[in-house]
């Protein structure tokens, strides 16, 4: 069992910046491919981000490539996404998951989410 706890939403103004970061418990951070999701109002759960075990690959959807960054840091147990130049429609609830199946993007474990308010 892995818990996920995410940190680091708030209220933002248009092309402002915020670093997402996601603690793990248990022993098998490492080797899981972890990823973050976000959710809209009125919208379904959209996949954000992914990165492998070792960091040796992320993966972004085209709404935030060049905007957003995925790393992790596998003796703390923790993941991050540094979001820059927001915009309002990537006001949602973000999800940190983890152990993702790399080719469908589907996670095993995801947290309680954290809020991003991007206001115009």
């Amino acid at each position: 069992q892995v818990q996920l706890v995410e940190s680091g939403g708030g209220l933002v103004q248009a092309g402002g910046s915020l670093r997402l970061s996601c603690e793990a418990s248990g022993r098998l951070f490492s080797t899981y491919v972890m990823g973050w999701f976000r959710q809209a109002p009125g919208k379904g759960r959209e996949f954000v981000s992914a990165i492998t075990w070792n960091s040796g690959n992320t993966y972004y959807t085209d709404s935030v490539k060049g905007r957003f960054t995925i790393s992790r840091d596998n003796a703390k147990n923790t993941l991050y996404l540094q979001m820059n130049s927001l915009k309002p429609e990537d006001t949602a609830v973000y999800y940190c998951a983890a152990d993702l199946e790399i080719a469908t993007m589907t996670p095993y474990y995801l947290g309680q989410g954290t809020q991003v308010t991007v206001s115009s």
